[in-house]
């Protein structure tokens, strides 16, 4: 996978990366080097972050939802993340 020119993947070396906005939807970035990457608004949703080195990450705006894996111990809420999570069913439509 690749975004931003960024080659994607586990264990991916993306220190400093400007994945501002990318679609990282499904990502597999388990033990990967984020460390100071621009995450601001990306879409994180499903993403498996897993293991991964978020030090000094931005990921203000960026979306996560229930799926999103995140190292053990983060934070996401602290850190600016929007939960999109999908509105609970109220019934048959």
């Amino acid at each position: 996978m690749e975004a931003k020119g960024y080659e994607i993947g586990p264990g991916a070396d993306l220190a400093g990366a400007d994945l501002a906005g990318a679609d990282l939807e499904w990502a597999d970035l388990e033990g990967a080097n984020l460390e100071g990457a621009d995450l601001k608004g990306a879409n994180l949703k499903a993403a498996n972050l897993g293991w991964a080195d978020l030090t000094g990450a931005d990921l203000k705006g960026a979306e996560a939802d229930q799926f999103t894996h995140w190292p053990k111990g983060f934070d996401p809420e602290a850190a600016g993340v929007i939960k999109a999570y999908p509105p609970p069913r109220t019934g048959w439509r």
